[in-house]
């Protein structure tokens, strides 16, 4: 049997990390922290894997990510495209985690977006605070919870994350 290997290639990555974002539920609150990160897709093809930087484990427990189209206009979620989830334990701090997805087809120019929540974990996710005076020009990251879910968008943040197509 002839085993094929799989290239990855990122298209689109924002690798700095000097802030944290809390994805999850805290055992003392009633509200689950949702997050995500919106991005203009720079280039056509088969998205297998989305990364998101894992800065602290507090809590740990099972997170799911969830792939859709996002109108930029509306601020609206699209339906979901693509999922996986995975589960997180405690010194699984400061690392990649890899969410792994059944290939799905992104088209170039076109605005996608993806959601991070947890039932039972509270996990930092690595994000970038904007240090020049531009914001971000690929998206916004997104923050809500479950007592208010259209949640904010902000220009000057953007979650820690790698988008990678199949070569």
């Amino acid at each position: 049997m002839k085993t094929i290997q799989q290239n990855n290639r990122p298209v689109l990555s924002q690798t700095e990390n000097n802030a944290t974002l809390w994805i999850g539920h805290l055992q003392t609150e009633t509200n689950d922290h949702l997050g995500g990160q919106t991005f203009l897709c720079p280039s056509e093809g088969l998205v297998n894997n989305i990364q998101v930087y894992s800065s602290s484990v507090q809590q740990p427990g099972d997170m799911a990510l969830t792939l859709h189209e996002f109108d930029p206009s509306g601020k609206t979620w699209g339906p979901v495209i693509g999922e996986s989830s995975i589960s997180l334990q405690k010194g699984e701090d400061s690392r990649w985690v890899r969410f792994n997805l059944q290939p799905v087809s992104l088209k170039k120019d076109a605005m996608y977006g993806f959601r991070l929540e947890s039932p039972n974990a509270m996990i930092g996710i690595g994000e970038a605070a904007s240090r020049a005076s531009q914001p971000f020009i690929f998206g916004n990251e997104w923050c809500a919870d479950s007592k208010n879910e259209s949640g904010n968008y902000f220009t000057y943040f953007s979650l820690a994350f790698k988008v990678e197509m199949c070569a």
